[in-house]
């Protein structure tokens, strides 16, 4: 069997990361927070990249650790029936859990890498930070005083299409899609599940491509996915 796997903000939830539109989501207790991952008020706005740079230094997702649902992939990568794992998450904890990075397609981007939008020079977001407690709160490249931003796909800039194409293509050769903790709702990752030969949808609210699945999951994530990974591997022998 070949299994490939799609994850949004719901995975990481157990490892107290928040979602953005669940019940206590981030856009939940404040719609402002879109302007933070939204490219023109990003570029238009000092105070907006401040806001953004301390978000990335104050949120959880810096120190957050992977939870059972992250290490059940690692699992079934383990068990040879993962052939890509595609995320909407920057979080990069499917990698710290243990899954192999060349097997990770991150659409939006990881938020640990730092970008110049000028020159388009490289650092890490621990490099910015440390600038960031010295004294400087919108720090600027090095190299040419260009605007940094993490290396994550803000509203409003296209995602990398090697990374989309890699997505597609293992929707399309897979036997079994597994969408786990999104909503369905952001596209393109959206469409992915449209293209699946089989789906299987573990979330706790209802998608736009429930109807289409052929089983759907609501318990939590953290005690469905490692269950639906030990079934998989027992069904593959």
């Amino acid at each position: 069997m070949n299994v490939t796997v799609l994850t949004g903000a719901g995975i990481s939830t157990e490892s107290g990361i928040p979602d953005y539109r669940g019940p206590k989501g981030l856009w939940t207790a404040d719609p402002d927070y879109e302007k933070l991952v939204t490219i023109d008020y990003y570029l238009a706005d000092p105070g907006i990249r401040r806001r953004s740079w301390e978000f990335r230094r104050a949120g959880p997702a810096l120190t957050a650790e992977p939870n059972a649902g992250h290490l059940a992939l690692v699992e079934l990568e383990r068990a040879g029936l993962l052939d890509r794992l595609i995320t909407q998450n920057v979080d990069g904890l499917h990698q710290k859990a243990g899954n192999d990075p060349a097997r990770v397609l991150e659409l939006h981007g990881n938020m640990f890498g730092v970008r110049c939008l000028g020159c388009d020079a490289r650092s890490t977001l621990r490099e910015t930070l440390e600038r960031i407690d010295a004294g400087e709160d919108d720090p600027a490249c090095l190299a040419c005083g260009g605007i940094l931003k993490t290396t994550t796909v803000m509203f409003g800039e296209h995602l990398d299409h090697d990374v989309i194409s890699a997505a597609v293509s293992a929707t399309r050769r897979a036997d079994l899609f597994l969408a786990v903790g999104t909503s369905l709702q952001v596209h393109p990752a959206a469409a992915l599940a449209g293209m699946a030969r089989r789906l299987v949808i573990v979330n706790d609210q209802p998608t736009p491509y429930d109807a289409g699945a052929e089983r759907v999951v609501r318990e939590p994530i953290g005690v469905a996915l490692p269950a639906l990974v030990k079934e998989l591997i027992h069904e593959a022998r």
